[in-house]
């Protein structure tokens, strides 16, 4: 287990979630929604968004479980009250999607940058770990259990009388999700990752 890799993972991590939760906030601010702004979570500022467990003990311990084959952290989720939005069932799709779709973008630019830079430098390899780890949030993110944002997908698209069903999964979302990565999850979604990745850094 790679020491300098955990140093360097956890600031590039704590970044990708960042930029996701911001997406949020900036989404619903622009349909309708200003309780991110009015809470002070509109920000990029990194502290604004650390949660103990999420985004410290969370990836240490999925980091030491995996052998370093995978990490994931969560930020303290940007608050939005879906009944604000303009249109809520839709919005509240476009709000699940913007903060993976950030972290797709953020990795795209991140390959543009390694174009400019090459892999031999120094910077070429953080830009290199910065789409992993983008790619890794964004694709974990869109599973469609609740609190993911793949279930605020879901939960748009359903009749409410089946999104409200659905949406009580949510106490118990974070255990499921601990489960399924438990039973090999990561294995079920790693070819889709790939893929994504070979996309991204095809003619690195």
């Amino acid at each position: 287990m790679n020491i300098f890799f955990i140093l360097i993972s956890f600031p590039l991590l704590l970044l990708a979630i960042t930029v996701h939760e911001f997406a949020h906030g900036w989404t619903a601010y622009k349909l309708g929604d200003t309780t991110a702004k009015d809470l002070g979570r509109l920000t990029l500022n990194p502290l604004a968004h650390i949660d103990l467990f999420g985004t410290i003990l969370l990836p240490v311990m999925l980091f030491i479980a995996t052998r370093g084959a995978f990490v994931f952290g969560a930020a303290k989720p940007v608050p939005v009250n879906f009944a604000n939005l303009r249109n809520p069932r839709r919005d509240t799709i476009w709000v699940g999607l913007s903060g993976p779709l950030a972290n797709f973008i953020f990795a795209f630019l991140c390959g543009l940058a390694i174009r400019f830079i090459g892999l031999n430098q120094q910077f070429g390899l953080i830009f290199l770990l910065l789409i992993q780890i983008n790619v890794v949030l964004a694709v974990f993110n869109l599973i469609p259990i609740p609190p993911l944002d793949g279930s605020r997908v879901v939960m748009g698209i359903l009749p409410e009388p089946a999104a409200r069903i659905y949406r009580a999964i949510e106490p118990w979302g974070f255990f499921i999700i601990i489960l399924l990565i438990y039973l090999g999850l990561f294995d079920m979604i790693r070819p889709i990752i790939r893929a994504i990745l070979a996309i991204l850094m095809n003619g690195f």
